[in-house]
């Protein structure tokens, strides 16, 4: 293994808890179910809510669109480099 092998698969790590972290952050679309049968959410409580899901959704579409790309550049470094 050279060390540009090494490096890409650290990357490739960082990228893949990265993606698994924010994933498991986001809230489901059924988690404010409960708040027609008595719940009383605030107006700010929601609009905070919805800034930090848009936040971690923008962040998992750049995660994985990079997760993709180093994949693929990985696979063509180790396809036509050796």
């Amino acid at each position: 293994m050279s060390a540009v092998e090494i490096i890409l698969g650290i990357v490739l790590i960082i990228f893949s808890v990265a993606i698994t972290i924010i994933v498991l952050l986001q809230e489901g679309h059924e988690q404010n179910v409960g708040v027609v049968t008595g719940g009383a959410d605030t107006f700010l409580a929601k609009n905070r809510a919805r800034s930090v899901d848009a936040f971690l959704s923008r962040w998992t579409k750049i995660i994985a669109i990079g997760f993709f790309v180093l994949v693929m550049a990985i696979n063509v470094y180790l396809f036509f480099g050796t």
